[in-house]
């Protein structure tokens, strides 16, 4: 697939297929996704991969009831390492650089798995307390993306995009 078909084809998916993700296909996706650039190359980010019914359902309840997270074979949650950051830039990396350093990792996972015609949704509303709790995460990790993963049960409408003049300020 060329790069922009993948861009095309991209697109959030909340219903998924009863049906695994192979090991090597994860292990590819996470492996394209590391190559995401980051702030000094610190790769101030940490990936938690759910497979786990029971875990996956407590995240369920800790993303407001969004069900179909549940129903994704494969879970990742994406997190920022703050003090990874920080020991480099200070407050700024600690606040900033490690969370751009996460989302730019959450959106290169989410292309990846579409490469592999798979789908995602990125779930950022979740009480982060408390995934951190089902987790077991360390304070210096905090979670910023929950992207469920899995083959698509549905093919949703491609919702409408801005055109260009809308989001371009041109500055002489």
């Amino acid at each position: 697939m060329k790069f922009d078909e993948v861009l095309k084809k991209r697109q959030s998916v909340r219903r998924f297929e009863k049906r695994e993700v192979a090991e090597e296909i994860i292990r590819k996706i996470l492996e394209l996704s590391n190559l995401s650039p980051s702030a000094g190359n610190l790769q101030a980010r940490k990936i938690v991969l759910v497979k786990d019914g029971k875990t996956k359902e407590e995240i369920v309840r800790a993303a407001l009831g969004q069900d179909f997270i549940s129903e994704a074979p494969v879970v990742f949650v994406v997190c920022a390492d703050l003090e990874a950051s920080a020991q480099k830039y200070g407050r700024r990396g600690k606040e900033l650089y490690s969370i751009q350093d996460a989302t730019i990792f959450a959106s290169y996972l989410q292309l990846a798995a579409t490469f592999f015609d798979l789908t995602s949704c990125w779930v950022g509303a979740f009480d982060e307390k408390a995934v951190r709790r089902i987790l077991g995460l360390p304070t210096e990790l905090r979670p910023i993306a929950i992207i469920p993963i899995g083959y698509p049960a549905e093919k949703p409408k491609r919702t409408p995009r801005k055109n260009l003049g809308e989001i371009i300020i041109i500055h002489h």
